[in-house]
């Protein structure tokens, strides 16, 4: 059912598909299913990193602690959140760009959200946003549980791309819309470049990254450096912004797993675990 919300040249609706499911991902099962989707684990990415802490870019950029509180359709958005995707200027093309990755990680392929906004000439755009991975598609129906919120962070913190450079990626993990890779993308996507968790929807976004030493030269010449850091002519690395690097996922990570060769769970340098981890794979 397609319900049209008017608000500030704003027209936006859900179609709407399946609930969301969890189990044995570290976190309580959740009602529904997910899913079968071909492919789901290869998605290119080139996220600005900026974008990935709204708060620090400007008031009334993009906040996903208030971005749709109870599900995801237009009546749902709070108002800075209208605000910040109907802005005409930069802000609204960042914050834009981080709406549709958030959609692309929590949806499902059949799920959408579309809506229109006008430039600064007045010329009107049409926007649909498609969903892919799955990881949350029950946000249609109800609030994002704290474990969603944590694997949808995952999957932007790890579709993030300090070059701007779209790279294919295979995201393993254990949700259950992540968790079996097909054999032809095990063998197309080889390496292990690292692992991405945290928490975009709070007033204080944090996120982290572990590297695979054995790889980290060959991730970078991908021009795919959140996980490892880029090295500076100083011999510092740089860390993505909002990206803090915790060092390698053999320390910082449980081992990968047999079956679907996904870290299981990874602490940060706070101490602070998590099960809603990312780990991300190259060819």
């Amino acid at each position: 059912m397609k319900r049209r919300i008017h608000a500030r040249h704003l027209r936006m609706f859900l179609l709407v598909s399946l609930p969301c499911c969890g189990g044995s991902d570290g976190f309580p099962a959740e009602s529904g299913s997910v899913e079968e989707v071909s492919s789901a684990l290869r998605n290119y990415n080139a996220l600005n990193p900026n974008a990935l802490n709204p708060n620090a870019l400007n008031p009334n950029a993009l906040n996903p602690s208030t971005l749709a509180p109870n599900r995801l359709e237009g009546s749902s958005l709070a108002e800075t959140a209208f605000s910040a995707i109907t802005d005409p200027g930069e802000l609204g093309a960042m914050s834009r760009q981080l709406l549709q990755y958030i959609v692309s990680c929590a949806l499902s392929p059949s799920q959408s959200l579309r809506f229109s906004w006008h430039d600064a000439l007045g010329e009107l755009h049409e926007e649909i946003y498609s969903g892919h991975l799955g990881l949350a598609p029950g946000w249609s129906d109800e609030p994002l549980s704290a474990s969603r919120k944590q694997w949808i962070s995952a999957c932007v913190a790890s579709r993030a791309n300090r070059a701007g450079v779209s790279v294919m990626i295979s995201s393993r993990g254990s949700h259950v819309a992540l968790r079996s890779p097909d054999r032809g993308e095990v063998a197309s996507y080889p390496r292990e470049e690292g692992a991405f968790w945290g928490n975009l929807f709070t007033s204080s976004p944090r996120f982290y990254a572990c590297y695979n030493e054995p790889n980290a030269e060959s991730s970078r010449a991908l021009s795919r450096d959140c996980a490892a850091g880029l090295p500076g002519a100083d011999g510092e690395v740089r860390e993505c912004p909002n990206i803090h690097i915790v060092g390698s996922c053999d320390v910082a990570c449980g081992a990968l797993s047999a079956a679907g060769g996904y870290r299981p769970s990874c602490t940060n340098d706070r101490g602070e675990s998590s099960y809603a981890v990312i780990t991300t794979f190259l060819p």
